[in-house]
């Protein structure tokens, strides 16, 4: 079965990086951490923005709660948002490589 991703992109640059976070399973708290690293501080993830798009992503089954620890959650990718984050990927490389070639600045 074909999963047509059209209707979740674009990603809003928060979604983007939490999905790249559950690359591999984590809780809440340790995204935020990981967010903020990859970015290289440029995106901070508040709790609100998180926990609500925990539950939009889980709701989407774009990630799914694979655990517990002493009352943190922990989520990671489906196969289904693993899919979500590669086209969304594809979709910036072809926005970098059209930058990197623009010299009208």
């Amino acid at each position: 079965m074909s999963i047509n991703y059209k209707k979740y992109l674009p990603l809003t640059e928060s979604t983007a990086y939490i999905l790249l976070a559950l690359s591999e399973p984590l809780h809440g708290y340790a995204v935020m951490q990981k967010v903020e690293k990859m970015s290289k501080g440029t995106v901070k993830i508040g709790p609100g923005t998180l926990y609500g798009a925990f539950s939009n992503l889980e709701k989407e089954k774009l990630i799914l709660k694979v655990g517990e620890e002493k009352r943190r959650k922990i989520y990671t990718l489906t196969e289904k948002g693993r899919g979500l984050l590669k086209e969304y990927i594809k979709r910036v490389e072809i926005l970098i490589e059209n930058g990197l070639f623009t010299k009208n600045w």
